[in-house]
């Protein structure tokens, strides 16, 4: 278990001494401040409340969980596993005594760790800014309703980021990963819209699947489905994924 830590540990150092952290922080904080100025201009310029003081959180997690975090999860997987490789430091990695499926555990751990960072970061920012623009509008119930939204998309998003993972270990390029990976995304998304009968079975489609949480009344038969066919996708790739993993040379 001490190894496993470890393990966890330096993949998270590797991954917040990338630029790509500050740089999807500061995307974030710009995306949260616009998205601010556009609420407090229809305010205060038609005398309206577009939205209050806990559902703005709510709409800046519906555009990043679908834009900035899958984008930015995508870059960091790929350093984790397609830039080790390419690099060759995978075998520096290797050196340590630990086994093959600990280290792709604890990259993806470290990855799910990353995404989950950001949501937290987001989700403060914009509290933060509805506590100081509607802070009136602000209730126990809505600050709750805003935190199990934010947990609850960290599910959705790491299942996706563990398909990132299988395609890393299948092409050697990064770049080839992330067009892939690109190419993928906007299918997928044009499939939902196409055929939202069958949106579902697409991953990219339970990016928005805290709206089921944030509601009076969950619809528990939904939740619970969507929840297996994410968990069932995680689990059929993160699968496949160390598969060829541990079958990779270094």
């Amino acid at each position: 278990m001490g190894t496993f830590k470890a393990a966890v540990i330096n993949e998270i150092i590797k991954i917040y001494k990338k630029k790509k952290v500050i740089v999807a922080v500061i995307i974030s904080l710009f995306a949260i401040v616009m998205g601010q100025l556009m609420v407090t201009v229809v305010n205060t310029g038609f005398g309206l409340r577009a939205v209050s003081g806990t559902q703005f959180p709510i709409l800046v997690l519906s555009l990043f969980s679908r834009t900035i975090l899958p984008f930015f999860t995508t870059l960091v997987v790929i350093d984790v596993f397609s830039g080790e490789f390419s690099h060759n430091t995978m075998k520096i990695t290797m050196t340590r005594p630990i086994t093959r499926i600990k280290l792709f555990t604890a990259k993806v751990s470290a990855v799910a760790f990353f995404v989950l960072v950001n949501l937290i970061i987001v989700m403060l920012l914009s509290m933060l800014a509805g506590i100081l623009f509607n802070s009136d509008s602000i209730t126990e119930m809505g600050v709750f309703r805003v935190l199990l939204a934010y947990i609850v998309t960290l599910i959705p998003v790491v299942a996706f980021a563990l398909i990132i993972v299988f395609l890393a270990n299948i092409f050697k390029s990064g770049t080839t990963v992330f067009f892939i990976s690109v190419i993928i995304f906007i299918a997928f998304n044009a499939i939902t819209i196409a055929f939202p009968r069958y949106s579902s079975l697409f991953i990219t489609s339970m990016f928005d699947w805290h709206s089921l949480w944030n509601v009076n009344t969950f619809q528990i038969s939904k939740i619970l489905r969507e929840f297996f066919i994410i968990l069932g996708c995680a689990i059929m790739f993160y699968t496949a994924g160390y598969y060829l993993f541990d079958k990779r040379d270094l």
